[in-house]
């Protein structure tokens, strides 16, 4: 983790790598786009309107998305939690596209409800590997505002003397 961020901070500079790739052979789509990786770093925290160019090789191409940030909410660490808790934690990215038809990352998240609900909303969301760097952030930020609910148990009622059933 750099030195302009602690465990403790709620805001994290992150950048997105998308990938564009030609399709061949389908009349109807010419390009598939995806979310390749997100990256954390406070250099990454300028943005512009435009992506920079990473690569280019003619049947895909690289951008990269800058100015863009991770933000830990006290009220999300439960689904925080359970994201770190599965066997791939992920980081889930928000795009909505451009005039242009470009895929524009406008949301970086890792709660796992936040992207449900842009889900519900007919948005699109791409699940990528959860960097080290925010991995250890979410993890610091769990450990400090998380608080199990403690398991209630249930009531048994006794069956034998129903509530007029008619048994």
């Amino acid at each position: 983790m750099s030195a302009e961020s602690s465990p403790s901070d709620e805001r994290f500079p992150v950048a997105v790598v998308t990938e564009c790739r030609q399709v061949q052979g389908n009349r109807w789509l010419r390009e598939r786009w995806r979310v390749v990786s997100v990256t954390v770093g406070a250099h990454l925290a300028a943005g512009s309107a435009n992506p920079l160019p990473m690569a280019d090789d003619g049947n895909s191409r690289l951008l990269l998305w800058t100015g863009l940030q991770v933000r830990l909410y006290p009220d999300e660490v439960e689904s925080y939690y359970h994201n770190l808790m599965v066997e791939q934690p992920g980081c889930f990215v928000v795009t909505r596209a451009r005039e242009d038809g470009v895929p524009e990352p406008v949301l970086v998240t890792v709660s796992f409800d936040e992207a449900q609900a842009y889900q519900e909303a007919d948005g699109t969301v791409d699940r990528v590997p959860l960097p080290a760097e925010l991995y250890r952030a979410a993890e610091a930020f769990v450990l400090e505002h998380y608080v199990p609910e403690p398991r209630k148990k249930r009531r048994l009622e006794n069956w034998k003397e129903g509530t007029g059933g008619g048994h």
